[in-house]
C-alpha cells in the first residue's frame, strides 16, 4: 500500500518573482491536504544532464570546476542543463560530454533520476554511464573554465566516502555506477 494519499498540494495562485536565463522563481499560494494555505517559493529549471564516463582501464572522467555560489574549486563528473524545455536528454548528455572532454561514447546507459534540490526546485538532472569511449577535441563554452582528469572508479567513491567529493549529483552517479560496475 502507498502512503501518498492525503499529501498533495494544489495550487491556488502564482506570481513570477525573476525570470532569468537559468533560474525561474516563483512565489505560489497553495491548499494543503487539511485546507489550510501555504506559501510556495519555488525554483522551475529546464533540466539537466550528468554522466559517468567510464574507460576500457576502469578509469572514470572528472572535471573540477570553480562554482561561484559556493567560491571553491569542487570536482565534478561533465554534466550541464537543456538547451530548451523537452530537449532530448540522451542528445543533450552526448553533446555535454563531447564539449567538456572531447569524449564521445558508444555505449548509453541511464543511471536514473535526481532531483537535487525538490524542496524548492523541480530541476531534474538524468545520469548516464557512458562507456566505449573515443578521445577528440573538447568545445567549452565561451564562460566555461575546467580541467579534466581520470581518476578509478574505486578511488571517486572512496573520496565520496571520506568528502572530498562533495558535489550531489556526482556523489549520486558515481556510487550508482560503482554499483554496476565494481
Amino acid at each position: 500500500m502507498e502512503y501518498t494519499e492525503n499529501l498533495e498540494e494544489k495550487m491556488i495562485a502564482s506570481e513570477e518573482i525573476f525570470d532569468g536565463e537559468v533560474l525561474h522563481v516563483l512565489k505560489d499560494t497553495v491548499e494543503l491536504p487539511n485546507g489550510a494555505s501555504a506559501t510556495r517559493e519555488t525554483i522551475r529549471h529546464k533540466g539537466a544532464v550528468a554522466i559517468v564516463a567510464l574507460t576500457e582501464e576502469g578509469e572514470i572522467i572528472l572535471e573540477r570546476q570553480f562554482r561561484y555560489p559556493i567560491a571553491q574549486v569542487i570536482t565534478e563528473i561533465p554534466a550541464g542543463k537543456l538547451d530548451h524545455i523537452g530537449e532530448d536528454r540522451l542528445a543533450a548528455a552526448k553533446r555535454e560530454l563531447e564539449e567538456e572532454t572531447g569524449f564521445t561514447a558508444d555505449n548509453w546507459q541511464v543511471l536514473g533520476e535526481y532531483h537535487p534540490a525538490a524542496a524548492y526546485s523541480d530541476e531534474k538532472i538524468t545520469l548516464y554511464l557512458a562507456t566505449g569511449l573515443h578521445q577528440g577535441e573538447r568545445h567549452l563554452d565561451d564562460d566555461e573554465f575546467l580541467n579534466v582528469f581520470t581518476e578509478p572508479l574505486a578511488d571517486a567513491v572512496q573520496e565520496i566516502m571520506d568528502g572530498k567529493i562533495t558535489d550531489g549529483k556526482t556523489q549520486v552517479a558515481i556510487l550508482k555506477a560503482a554499483k554496476r560496475c565494481l
